[in-house]
Formats: C-alpha cells, sequence, structure tokens
C-alpha cells in the first residue's frame, strides 16, 4: 500500500519552548502514522528576539521586560513547560544563569541545511542544545553540532563568517510578517491549513486523518 505524501512547514525559533513541545507533539503523532504517511518537514525562521545582541540576555530580566514575567510566574511556567517537554521525550534543563539569545546564525544555518536531508536533525539539535544542553550559540558551539548531525563543517564556517543567508533569512521572516505571523510555532500542511501553537495530539491527530481521507 503506498503512502500519503505530506509536507509540513514549520515556521519556528531554536529558543521557543513552545516549538519544542509542538513539535514534540507532532513527531509523537507522525510515529503512530509512519506506515501510512511519507512526511516532508521543512524549518522556516522566525526570530522572536531580532535585536538581541550577541551576549544575550538574562532570561528572566528578558521576560519580565517584554511580558511582565515575575519570578514566581517564571518558576510556575518552567516547571510547567519541563514537565510538557518530559511527555514528549525532551529534556528541558532551566537554570538561573540561562540567556535569551540572537538566534540569526541558527537560521542561517537551518536555511543552508534545507538543501540536504539533514535540516531536521539540526534544528533538533539545536532545540538539544539551548534547552538542555545550557549550550550558547557561539561559532564554536554551532560548528560542533553542525558536525554532530553529519553536515559540512568547513562550508558551515564560510555561512557564519560571510553571512551567506542573512538577508533571504530576513526577507522569509518578513514574509511571514506580513502574513499576520507574530508567534510560533506555526505548522502548515500541504500549504493549505495552519495550526497556530503547540496543538495537542489530538488536534494533529484530527489534520492528518483528514489527508488520509482525502479522495484524491
Amino acid at each position: 500500500m503506498s503512502k500519503t505524501q505530506i509536507n509540513i512547514d514549520i515556521v519556528s525559533d531554536v529558543v521557543c519552548p513552545w516549538c519544542v513541545i509542538g513539535y514534540g507533539r507532532l513527531k509523537t503523532v507522525l510515529a503512530n502514522f509512519d506506515t501510512k504517511f511519507d512526511v516532508n518537514i521543512v524549518w522556516h525562521p522566525f526570530e522572536l528576539n531580532p535585536s538581541m545582541p550577541k551576549e544575550g540576555e538574562n532570561l528572566r530580566q528578558h521576560l519580565s521586560k517584554k511580558y511582565g514575567t515575575t519570578i514566581e510566574g517564571s518558576i510556575r511556567a518552567r516547571a510547567m513547560l519541563t514537565e510538557e517537554g518530559k511527555k514528549v521525550g525532551f529534556t528541558f534543563n532551566y537554570f538561573d544563569e540561562m540567556k535569551m539569545l540572537n538566534t540569526h546564525q541558527c537560521h542561517q544555518l537551518l536555511h543552508w541545511a534545507k538543501e540536504s536531508d539533514l535540516q531536521n536533525q539540526l534544528a533538533e539539535a539545536l532545540f538539544e542544545h539551548f534547552f538542555g544542553n545550557r549550550g550558547t550559540f557561539t561559532e564554536p558551539e554551532l560548528i560542533h553540532i553542525v558536525e554532530k548531525v553529519g553536515l559540512n563543517s568547513l562550508q558551515a564556517q564560510s555561512v557564519l563568517a560571510n553571512n551567506s543567508y542573512s538577508e533571504e533569512v530576513k526577507l522569509i521572516e518578513e514574509h511571514w510578517h506580513q502574513r499576520g505571523i507574530h508567534g510560533v510555532p506555526l505548522f502548515i500542511f500541504n500549504g493549505e491549513q495552519a495550526l497556530s501553537g503547540a496543538q495537542e495530539i489530538a488536534t494533529f491527530e484530527r489534520v492528518l486523518n483528514q489527508y488520509l481521507n482525502r479522495d484524491y
């Protein structure tokens, strides 16, 4: 029996915890549909903090300034995110000195990796590096991640040194802004149906079943 082809575009930032959780829920569902779908996932850039300096900013201070989050609220949110992460097999390893970081270089690498079959692995590795391994996005760290997923480190060094995809990344982000997208994650199925936010597993199941039941 042939599989149904489905393309899933994910608009995301690598420092977005709900992107991790939403993607984790989607992966859980896709694993259950493994024999039914041939899935192609493409990641698209969305910088939550494009003006963030390279040295970053303490995450709690950043959230306090941006959203008015209190210390107590931050503690509750981190506990809740950690619990939701466990449900999809992801470990959030929050710590007091954690920083919000600039992700432009990450998105350049993800855009470059789109031409390979390893973009998905790179996205997962960046999530794990930041949220699970208490990592930052210095060039040596990014090159190490690139090597770990099997991409060409010399090409990646060139991308970072020359900002090879900087303008393309900005244009793509502007495209999403013009379409009224102001938050992530966003999941788009076959270019026609979009789900915003970290949807529940049942919602992803419903959408995928719609594609299975279509009479093409």
